[in-house]
């Protein structure tokens, strides 16, 4: 990548300190401008990257250099402030999930396609090597006919941070880290035939949920989320004809493992952090793309609408949706 890739963060949060660290950290990258609403967080924020602090988002979009716009807000101000952006011609990388429902997804892609702008979801599994890499020995048969896929995330991190547990912030445990698992199993084999979803609802949230996603030929693979325990911690399982795969902390892993029952393991080493899909955005962003390759439009909204059906299954509708 030539050059530093200038961004504009429209959040100041937990996750959003997390990221500066690491992509100020490359030659790469700098933060250029941050607008969030609580102007003291807004202030040192500034301080920690060296971005300019910003008093509405506009500004914060349309600052001097700004090349994108990276939005790390709770999930209910992702639409409205990626709509924003790419009506100011800004192109767009957005936390996950994008939006609450497949409904607004579709607007925003709707948006992207129109105005020719750049927009995906900051799906960092699917921009770093590991994840690809299980995709590719799946595409290339090394795992055989796959008879069983199980995928956990379990993480005590109702506290993590106060919109968790708040359901006008659409909250709760499916939205937040069961996306991952549902996104991995369907860059790996698409959507399935059918869900089965079934959760716990507390305090306005899904605290945690069993899935079932059935494909061709009558195969079920299981996902078991939860925000309350750390039972199964975070792990997938996958398991073919001619060889398995037992990844922990898939969503960020470094390092994968194929154990072929006949024939000689092998294993891939590869960065699992936020900064692949910073460069590589901004690789697609300056190649002129609309879209990424890694995290494509259609796979964002199909992942959308298999969590719109879990939520119609648990009965979990947010308060603004009332």
């Amino acid at each position: 990548m030539s050059g530093t890739f200038n961004w504009a963060f429209i959040g100041a949060g937990t996750l959003a300190k997390q990221v500066a660290r690491e992509i100020t950290a490359s030659s790469g990258h700098r933060i250029a401008a941050v607008y969030t609403r609580n102007s003291e967080k807004c202030e040192a924020f500034s301080r920690l990257c060296g971005a300019v602090p910003a008093r509405t988002a506009e500004e914060a979009m349309v600052h001097p250099g700004v090349d994108g716009v990276y939005i790390v807000t709770p999930h209910t101000s992702h639409a409205p402030y990626a709509l924003q952006a790419m009506q100011l011609g800004k192109p767009v990388l957005c936390e996950k999930p994008v939006s609450t429902d497949a409904c607004k997804t579709r607007e925003m892609i709707a948006m992207s396609e129109e105005k020719g702008i750049y927009f995906t979801e900051a799906m960092w599994t699917w921009f770093a090597p590991v994840a690809n890499q299980v995709k590719a020995w799946l595409e290339q048969g090394e795992y055989g006919d796959v008879q069983s896929l199980d995928m956990t995330y379990h993480l005590r991190s109702i506290n993590y941070a106060p919109r968790l547990s708040d359901p006008n912030l659409a909250g709760g445990a499916l939205l937040d880290i069961g996306i991952y698992p549902l996104t991995y199993i369907y860059r790996l084999f698409g959507k399935p035939e059918a869900i089965r979803c079934r959760g716990n609802l507390k305090g306005g949230i899904d605290t945690d949920e069993e899935i079932e996603l059935t494909y061709p030929g009558g195969k079920i693979f299981r996902i078991s989320v939860s925000l309350m325990d750390f039972k199964g911690l975070e792990v997938m399982r996958l398991r073919g004809t001619k060889g398995e795969t037992r990844l922990w902390f898939y969503h960020h892993a470094n390092r994968v493992r194929l154990r072929r029952f006949h024939g000689r393991n092998e294993s891939m080493k590869g960065y699992g952090g936020m900064l692949n899909e910073f460069d590589l955005v901004a690789e697609e962003i300056r190649q002129g793309k609309t879209e990424s390759r890694y995290v494509p439009h259609q796979s964002t909204l199909d992942v959308m609408e298999m969590m719109d059906e879990c939520r119609r299954q648990m009965g979990l509708v947010y308060p603004f949706e009332k």
